[in-house]
């Protein structure tokens, strides 16, 4: 039956005809979704994203920035789209005595702008970070296997055990340092501003 003739005919029968719009399955199943960020991994594209992203490429550990109405993610492809809120949160001023969490050795910076500083970073068998101070809430993408010990100034110690593909919201206003205590470990880490 055409499209038209049944509006027409839901219209005659005073039913209010409903136009169907496409949705994907990974906008009605986000993995994170809080005041900050809505967070999809999928392997659709996400046309017309409601807001500005990061969408980071799995497979190849690098990500790009995009804006509302923009395309999210290729088709066939594990990506990881950050949907960022408007719910910007300057950075705490860091009186830790301890420096910032980024940079730090072993790290690259993909991207940087007035939303997010994206990185990606590598831990080292018996090479911890130094004690540091999270001033932002950030995102964070493992790309493979990280057994991560975290170690607060107290001396408090608890080992993750966060799997390839884990994604983590995790609040600003921490202090500890990190140590992979098996293999090596990578991640994207997406800082919020």
């Amino acid at each position: 039956m055409p499209k038209r003739f049944l509006i027409v005919l839901l219209a005659a029968l005073g039913a209010a005809p409903i136009l169907a719009t496409p949705l994907l399955a990974a906008e009605t199943k986000p993995v994170i979704d809080n005041e900050r960020v809505k967070v999809w991994d999928t392997t659709d594209a996400m046309p017309s994203m409601p807001d500005d992203f990061v969408a980071i490429d799995f497979a190849k550990g690098s990500a790009v920035y995009g804006h509302a109405g923009e395309t999210a993610g290729q088709a066939g492809v594990r990506s990881v789209i950050i949907g960022l809120k408007n719910h910007p949160l300057a950075p705490l001023p860091n009186n830790s005595g301890y420096p910032n969490a980024y940079p730090r050795p072993h790290i690259d910076k993909l991207i940087e702008n007035d939303r997010v500083i994206v990185w990606h970073y590598r831990w080292y068998l018996n090479d911890p970070t130094p004690m540091h101070f999270h001033d932002k809430d950030v995102v964070v993408v493992y790309l493979e296997d990280s057994p991560l010990q975290s170690t607060e100034p107290s001396g408090k110690a608890v080992v993750n055990e966060y799997k390839s593909g884990d994604i983590r919201f995790n609040k600003r206003d921490r202090i500890h340092t990190e140590l992979v205590v098996r293999g090596s470990a990578s991640a994207v880490i997406t800082e919020l501003k």
